[in-house]
Parts: structure tokens; C-alpha cells; sequence
């Protein structure tokens, strides 16, 4: 097992252009390649949009900068198929939901994605612990 270290990687959301998912995101079986791109200068949301489909995208943030403490740990199995070298590769990504207002907006803490920032290598990990919700709002609580 390994914890990731959730650093800022703000620079790298811009440089990663192509993400090859190693297993599909549970629903997107026929989606494995996309891109993340910075929605608006200096706004950390981004979209993940598919580049197998072009009306699948995914809004996301990087998770050290509403949860900084939020460190999950992933099994060797994930670290083999990540090809993740050293915690400071690796980018973590929560899913956004949009509310009617800010305060409604919500992320999934359960399924982080993951992204090595050098192999470009990509997985969405479900946590099994209860004490996390696939609704923490954005802001924190």
C-alpha cells in the first residue's frame, strides 16, 4: 500500500494532454483516452473530456486544494498498473457535481481519480471508508 502525498500539481493540470485510463471508468466502459484541460486561467476546474466520445466530459479539481488532508491509499496492484514511481507524480482528481450554487456543489471523496503527471496513466479507485462521501460539499464542511 501506498499513501499519496496530495501536492499541489496546479502547473501539471495544463501539461497533461493525453490520459489513458488503465481500467474505464465504471459506466464509460468504451472511454479510455482523455484530456484534461483547465476550464479558465487561474480556476482550478478543469474538464476531463473524452477523446473516444465527445460529449463525455467530467468536471474535476484537484483534491490538496479543498482537501488538503484527503490522502487515500492505493493497493500495489493500483501503484503496478500507474507505473507510479515516487507519491509526488501522481495528481489527485475529484469529480465534480454541480449545484444550483456553490455551497450545493458537491465531490466524490469515495472515487479519487489518479493520474501519474509522467506516465499519463490514469484510474478512478473506489476507498472503501464509510467516513468518506460521494457528496463532501466543495467548500468543506
Amino acid at each position: 500500500m501506498l499513501a499519496l502525498a496530495t501536492q499541489e500539481l496546479a502547473e501539471a493540470v495544463g501539461d497533461i494532454p493525453v490520459i489513458e485510463f488503465v481500467e474505464p471508468i465504471p459506466g464509460f466502459r468504451e472511454d479510455r483516452h482523455f484530456a484534461l484541460v483547465r476550464l479558465e486561467e487561474g480556476s482550478p476546474l478543469c474538464a476531463l473530456t473524452s477523446l473516444d466520445h465527445q460529449d463525455l466530459q467530467f468536471l474535476v479539481v484537484p483534491a490538496v486544494l479543498f482537501y488538503p488532508e484527503f490522502a487515500p491509499e492505493v493497493s500495489d496492484e493500483v501503484v503496478g498498473e500507474l507505473a507510479i514511481e515516487s507519491p509526488e507524480d501522481i495528481l489527485v482528481l475529484l469529480i465534480v457535481h454541480a449545484g444550483e450554487s456553490l455551497d450545493q456543489t458537491t465531490v466524490n471523496l469515495r472515487g479519487p481519480l489518479l493520474i501519474n503527471t509522467v506516465t499519463r496513466r490514469a484510474a478512478q479507485i473506489v476507498l472503501d471508508d464509510p467516513r468518506l462521501s460521494v457528496t463532501a460539499p466543495l467548500l468543506g464542511e
